[in-house]
């Protein structure tokens, strides 16, 4: 695998960005700026990313030509080179969850083994659109992880633009709370609705963004979070302490066990995984500690 740092994968793939989204101009600037920085860009291509960069539509690639330099090289955009990526992050994945302990993680690797098992196919499925907590916090969130963790970091960050980065609408927002439902997106990738397919199991990569309060809920699925990332705050039920936890220790919520996510000054990036009864909704439990838990912040050394 190519031991490129994270930062520096997702910087290629933020001067790849989309035309026309808003702020994309100023993200490839950034992205061109850490680039610079690591010693990979020159001043000249810094600067016409600098140029570029009020203007969402413009695409630096010509300019770039006109200096007799070369454009950013697009990854394998087909859909056996995201298949064989996918793979890729699958095995660093089972590979990451073979190395704890704990309730759950023997049925969440059971679940994916199938997929490992398969020979890697074309995804049928096309990758989302730009997503902005992925393009504000994902990068921080694998700088932590690279320093443990380097080759499932490497694997997220190459494959993360290959996924679909979706908001989870079915709760109430007026129950989650407007800073959830702005501040997360999850990729599924094995799943009913995932790139590979299983009928009544769902595993994939979670984000949420620094300080955020994911209010307490239920869901009939059996659920294992495994933070990549801490520390963060846990309580399983409405009137329990919070619980601070750093990162790499697994969270196991049996079916309609009650549980909360407070996260803490880094972004919370996980990998889940629901065992069955995945097509089932999730509910909101009304807390009355909700306005003290959401101004609280977390201490980096607090574990």
């Amino acid at each position: 695998m190519n031991r490129e740092p994270a930062s520096l994968i997702l910087a290629r793939q933020t001067l790849l960005a989309a035309l026309g989204l808003a702020g994309s101009g100023r993200q490839r600037y950034a992205a061109a700026m850490t680039l610079f920085n690591a010693g990979k860009m020159d001043d000249q291509a810094l600067e016409i990313y600098r140029i570029c960069s009020p203007l969402d539509q413009e695409d630096p690639a010509p300019l770039l030509a006109a200096a007799g330099l070369a454009a950013p090289a697009h990854p394998d955009e087909s859909d056996l080179g995201r298949g064989l990526r996918l793979k890729t992050l699958l095995a660093e994945c089972d590979r990451y969850l073979a190395s704890l302990s704990g309730p759950g993680i023997a049925e969440v690797r059971a679940g994916l083994a199938p997929s490992l098992a398969a020979r890697a196919e074309p995804l049928l499925r096309p990758s989302g659109g730009a997503n902005v907590v992925l393009a504000d916090h994902l990068g921080a969130a694998l700088t932590a992880l690279e320093a443990t963790h380097p080759e499932l970091a490497q694997a997220i960050a190459i494959t993360a633009a290959d996924l679909e980065w979706i908001t989870y609408g079915e709760y109430p927002p007026d129950e989650i709370g407007t800073d959830f439902l702005t501040g997360h997106a999850y990729a599924e990738m094995v799943g009913p609705e995932g790139p590979l397919f299983a009928e009544d199991y769902d595993l994939g990569i979670f984000l949420i963004a620094p300080d955020v309060l994911y209010r307490d809920h239920h869901h009939p699925a059996p659920e294992l979070y495994a933070p990549l990332t801490g520390p963060h705050g846990w309580r399983f039920g409405q009137n329990d302490p919070l619980t601070i936890k750093p990162a790499h220790v697994p969270v196991w919520n049996p079916p309609n066990a009650p549980h909360m996510t407070k996260v803490g000054p880094l972004p919370f990036l996980c990998i889940f995984g629901w065992t069955k009864d995945v097509q089932l909704p999730a509910k909101v439990l009304p807390a009355g500690d909700w306005p003290e838990l959401e101004k609280l912040r977390i201490a980096p050394e607090q574990s």
